[in-house]
């Protein structure tokens, strides 16, 4: 299962590496190594939050997320958006934008592209924090059965019964945000507007396609659902799961930004990062996310999700925060591997209890899942 899930992950390593050296040698090496490592620290909690909507497509669009998905993480989010976003500040043609970044001029150095980069972090951040605080806030102030922080989760939740709690705690956060961001305030509101705009407009198209919570579907969208998976649950197809599709891969690049800004701080070569974050990082992190379907971990680990969430509500504040003042990439990585950590020990907990409340409920459950 191991080497059937992870097997191109692998393969694509060994072969990013080995262009990695011929490149530039062993130091190219290493720091491919390293942005690799940095991508799937980061992407713990991208991983589950991808598994648990992907577990709901037919095997059909599963393909889709590993073989276009990887497409356009690796060339579009790891590639060609720092080059747009460089194009745009700087006023440059495609041409310009490429010959600039294949210069791999000092991030310190101004006009270079590393330097361009930089200072279009504000309005990057902003984008992709407030798109990853609404996504934490509308999970975090739902109502749910499971709770794992529940000194935190069970007051969130009566919250959460306000009217449009999460867009009122959002456009708070953005206020504050702009307060603080001095003569980039401006920039920071309309980007982070524009991200919360893009987080309801994928998830309202994403909402308009959906099965209903019983799986029952009208018979004009019959064509958005297939027969039911070994769980029993619908698997989406169609218009259904095509736009949520496309509402996994905003989500998708909503998480690498904090990846590609932080790439800049070890190189500012797009070669290497490019094979460091995209042919290591983003095949480990799609491998991962399927291993978690097939595996049905999420339904075995009931706290991941929390644990995924809560992480990408740190991850958002973070993004917030760096908007006027750094924050290594380390802390950044480390906290969501902690919370995935921590969420995953307090699953494997909640079990034990379980099973020795009710060690026959736990064995005809899993009969019933075999």
């Amino acid at each position: 299962m191991i080497l059937k899930t992870f097997g191109w992950s692998f393969a694509v390593t060994i072969i990013a590496l080995v262009v990695a050296f011929l490149y530039g040698g062993p130091e190219a090496l290493i720091l491919c190594i390293i942005l690799g490592i940095l991508e799937v620290s980061l992407s713990f909690d991208n991983a589950v939050v991808n598994a648990r909507i992907l577990e709901r497509m037919n095997a059909f669009w599963q393909k889709m997320f590993l073989s276009v998905g990887i497409i356009i993480a690796v060339f579009g989010m790891r590639i060609l958006f720092p080059l747009l976003i460089v194009g745009v500040t700087a006023g440059l043609n495609p041409v310009e934008a490429v010959t600039l970044a294949m210069e791999k001029g000092d991030p310190h150095t101004p006009g270079s592209y590393g330097y361009l980069l930089h200072e279009a972090h504000p309005q990057i951040a902003a984008f992709g924090g407030m798109f990853l605080l609404m996504l934490f806030l509308d999970f975090i102030l739902a109502h749910r059965d499971i709770k794992w922080i529940k000194f935190l989760e069970i007051p969130l939740a009566r919250l959460g019964k306000l009217e449009g709690a999460s867009l009122i705690a959002g456009m708070a956060a953005l206020a504050i945000a702009g307060a603080v961001s001095g003569e980039k305030q401006g920039i920071v509101l309309l980007s982070g507007l524009l991200g919360m705009i893009t987080y309801f407009l994928v998830n309202g198209l994403g909402n308009l396609f959906d099965v209903d919570a019983d799986g029952d579907v009208d018979a004009a969208d019959a064509d958005r659902v297939v027969h039911s998976g070994p769980s029993g649950s619908a698997k989406l197809a169609g218009k259904a799961a095509f736009m949520l599709f496309l509402y996994l891969e905003v989500i998708d690049a909503s998480f690498s930004f904090d990846g590609v800004i932080g790439a800049f701080a070890i190189t500012s070569d797009p070669i290497i990062i490019a094979l460091g974050l995209g042919f290591i990082g983003a095949m480990f992190v799609r491998s991962l996310t399927v291993f978690l379907v097939r595996e049905g971990t999420l339904d075995e680990y009931e706290y991941l999700d929390h644990g995924a969430h809560w992480a990408i509500g740190a991850l958002a504040v973070i993004l917030l925060i760096t908007i006027v003042t750094p924050i290594n990439e380390i802390i950044t990585g480390l906290i969501g591997v902690v919370f995935i950590g921590a969420a995953f020990t307090g699953s494997i907990l909640r079990n034990k209890s379980k099973s020795v409340a009710d060690p026959v409920e736990v064995l005809e459950s899993a009969d019933a899942n075999n």
